[in-house]
C-alpha cells in the first residue's frame, strides 16, 4: 500500500486547509484510515481515523479537533482527506496518513498503523 500526503502549508491562526492523501495498492476496502500529526519535539498522535470497508461509517476524533476537523473519503475511495478548520498554532505538525486492513486495538494509536506516507507540514502562525 502506498499513500502520498499533500495539501500542507503555513495558514495564519483561524484558517483552513484541506489534506489529502493517495491511496493505491490496497487489495480491497476493509481497511482503517487514519491521520496523525507529530508536533516540533513531541511524539507522534492520532488525529481522526475511518473505516472504509462495508458497512463502515464509524470515524473516530481526537479530543483537540473534535467540531473543527473532519476526515472523509472520495467517492471512488482513493483519496482520504482531512479538512481542518478553525486552527490555531497548536495544530503545526507534521501530518501523516496511515492504513491498516483491519481493526487496529486503539484506532488513534500509531502502534495500530502498517503503512505511513511521507508527511506533509502544517504551519499555523
Amino acid at each position: 500500500v502506498q499513500l502520498v500526503e499533500s495539501g500542507g502549508g503555513s495558514v495564519q491562526a483561524g484558517g483552513s486547509l484541506r489534506l489529502s492523501c493517495a491511496i493505491s495498492g490496497r487489495s480491497n476496502e476493509n481497511y482503517f484510515l487514519a491521520w496523525f500529526r507529530q508536533p516540533p519535539g513531541k511524539e507522534r498522535e492520532g488525529v481522526a481515523a475511518m473505516y472504509t470497508g462495508f458497512g463502515g461509517g464509524n470515524i473516530y476524533y481526537d479530543d483537540s479537533v473534535k467540531g473543527r476537523f473532519t476526515i472523509s473519503q472520495d467517492n471512488s475511495k482513493n483519496t482520504l482527506f482531512l479538512q481542518m478548520n478553525v486552527l490555531r498554532p497548536e495544530d503545526t505538525a507534521m501530518y501523516y496518513c496511515a492504513a491498516v486492513p483491519l481493526c487496529p486495538v486503539s484506532t488513534l494509536s500509531p502502534a495500530g498503523y502498517t503503512w505511513w506516507g511521507q508527511g506533509t507540514q502544517v504551519t499555523v502562525s
